[in-house]
C-alpha cells in the first residue's frame, strides 16, 4: 500500500490554500481499502448491506413459458383468418398447468403468470374476445400475431447469469429478486464501524446548562445520523477536550476499536500546533484548506494503534469543520464516497437534477460552491429552485428548511434568474 504522502503528492502542483474539491476526492479513494471481511445473512436481515460477491441466478427466470395476462391460449399458427373460432377444452391456472397438449382449432381459458400448455404459444386478452358456450370467438377487432402475450422462460435471467453484482448495496427490489431465485441467504461485507467525537472547550452535550461562551454540540447528532443513513456502526464518542492527553486517548481508542474515526473541529489548518504534532506521531495525516464554500478546512490520514499484544490495526481519520453546515457539506462532498468505498460498496456519483435558478446567486470563481435551496413547481409548472436566504456556514437552520444543495461548480461565477444549475436532492441523502 502507497502512503498517504505518496499519493497526496499529486496535488503539489495546485494551490495548496484553495485545492480542489475533485482533486481531493480523488487522493482520499485512491488511499481508502476496502473491509474485507464477510458475513452470510439471511434475506431478511439483507437490507442496505452491501454484496460480496455476485448474486447467481440459479434458476431461469421464468422458469416456464407463461401467460402476461389473462385471456386465451392457443396456436399462433392459426392466427391468419378472422374472426377465429376455437374450442374451448379447459383452463389453465397460476400454480395449477392444464395437463394435456391443446390441438389445432382449440384454446384454453389461462390465467396472467400461469404455465403456457404444450400446443400454445400465443394469448389473446380476455377483454377482446367472447366466449359463446364452449367456443371462443376472436374478431377482427382482436387480431393478435402469433407469440404475442407470452412471457418465455429465461426472459428476464438465464441460470447462471448474474442477477446483482458484487458492491451492490441491496435494496428492497434486490432482496424481492433474489427471493424470485430460491435464495435464502447472501453473502455480505461486514459492517464498518466508525467512531465520532467532537473537540472544542466551548461544546456540552445538549440536556446540560450552558455556561458563559458555551455552545450545544450539534455535529454529534448530525454526524450520526448521516452515518446511519449509510449503515454503518457507530462508535459515540462524545466530546472531547483540547488536552492532547484527551485527544490521543480518544484516537487510539477510536483505532483499537473502528475503521475510522470522523471529527468535527481541531484538526483544521489554523488549529493548534499540538493537535498537528499529535496526529504527524499517530500516523499519516494530511490537512488541506479546500476551494470549497461551506467546509474549507479538511484533515484525511491513517492512524495506527496496537489491538493486542501483536496486531497493529489502521483507522482511517476525517476531520471535518467545526461548523455545523460546513461539517455537514464536507461529509456528503468527500467523506460519504470514501466510506462508500471502505464498505466495498460500487458506489456512483450522487444523481443530479438540472433545474432553472430563480435567484440571483453571487459565486467566487475558483471555488465549489453547495447553496441550500428549495425546489419546488412555478407557476408555469416547471422545476425550479429558489435559495433559501443567508448560506453562513453556522446557519443549521437552512439546511433543515432546504430540500436540496444547489452545487456550483469549481470555475462558476455569479448565477442570474433563469440559468440552469444542478442540485442535489435531500431524499434518500440526508
Amino acid at each position: 500500500m502507497n502512503s498517504l504522502h505518496e499519493i497526496a503528492a499529486r496535488l503539489s502542483s495546485l494551490d495548496a490554500d484553495a485545492l480542489p474539491v475533485d482533486a481531493v476526492h480523488e487522493v482520499i479513494q485512491a488511499s481508502i481499502e476496502p473491509v474485507s471481511e464477510t458475513q452470510t445473512v439471511a434475506l431478511a436481515e439483507a437490507l442496505g448491506r452491501v454484496l460480496a460477491e455476485d448474486l447467481v441466478s440459479p434458476i431461469d427466470v421464468p422458469a416456464y413459458d407463461n401467460s402476461a395476462m389473462d385471456g386465451y391460449a392457443f396456436a399462433g399458427a392459426q392466427c391468419s383468418a378472422y374472426p377465429l373460432r376455437l374450442q374451448v377444452i379447459g383452463a389453465a391456472l397460476a400454480g395449477h398447468p392444464y395437463p394435456n397438449p391443446v390441438p389445432l382449432g382449440a384454446c384454453v381459458r389461462i390465467m396472467t403468470g400461469a404455465v403456457l400448455p404444450e400446443g400454445c404459444d400465443t394469448v389473446v386478452p380476455i377483454e377482446r374476445c367472447t366466449q359463446d358456450g364452449e367456443q371462443l370467438v376472436v374478431p377482427e377487432t382482436a387480431r393478435v400475431r402469433a407469440g404475442d402475450h407470452r412471457r418465455r422462460a429465461g426472459e428476464d435471467l438465464r441460470r447462471g447469469q448474474t442477477a446483482l453484482a458484487a458492491g451492490r448495496c441491496l435494496t428492497p427490489a434486490d432482496l424481492g429478486l433474489s427471493a424470485s431465485l430460491g435464495i435464502a441467504s447472501v453473502v455480505v461485507r461486514r459492517r464498518v464501524r466508525v467512531a465520532y467525537f467532537s473537540t472544542g472547550d466551548e461544546l456540552r452535550a445538549p440536556g446540560s446548562t450552558l455556561g458563559a461562551g458555551q455552545i450545544y454540540d450539534s455535529n454529534g447528532a448530525g454526524v450520526r445520523g448521516m452515518l446511519e443513513r449509510l449503515g454503518i456502526e457507530v462508535l459515540d464518542l462524545g466530546i472531547v477536550p483540547d488536552v492532547p492527553e484527551r485527544l490521543e486517548a480518544a484516537f487510539m481508542h477510536a483505532c483499537a476499536h473502528a475503521d475510522a474515526v470522523i471529527t468535527s473541529g481541531g484538526v483544521g489548518m489554523g488549529d493548534a500546533d499540538h493537535t498537528r504534532a499529535l496526529l504527524a506521531r499517530l500516523g499519516e495525516v494530511c490537512a488541506w484548506s479546500l476551494a470549497l464554500r461551506p467546509g474549507r478546512p479538511m484533515a484525511f490520514g491513517r492512524l495506527r494503534a496496537q489491538r493486542g499484544a501483536s496486531t497493529q490495526r489502521d483507522c482511517y481519520l476525517f476531520g471535518l469543520p467545526g461548523n455545523p453546515v460546513a461539517a455537514m457539506v464536507s461529509f456528503y462532498a468527500l467523506v460519504r464516497p470514501a466510506l462508500q468505498r471502505l464498505q466495498g460498496m460500487q458506489a456512483a456519483p450522487m444523481p443530479r437534477l438540472r433545474v432553472r435558478n430563480a435567484d440571483l446567486l453571487r459565486k467566487r470563481p475558483g471555488r465549489t460552491e453547495y447553496q441550500r435551496g428549495v425546489v419546488y413547481t412555478d407557476a408555469q409548472g416547471q422545476t425550479a429552485v429558489r435559495s433559501t436566504g443567508p448560506q453562513g456556514s453556522g446557519v443549521l437552520r437552512s439546511m433543515c428548511e432546504a430540500n436540496c444543495l444547489i452545487v456550483l461548480e469549481h470555475e462558476r461565477g455569479d448565477v442570474a434568474p433563469g440559468d440552469w444549475v444542478d442540485v442535489l436532492m435531500f431524499e434518500g441523502l440526508i
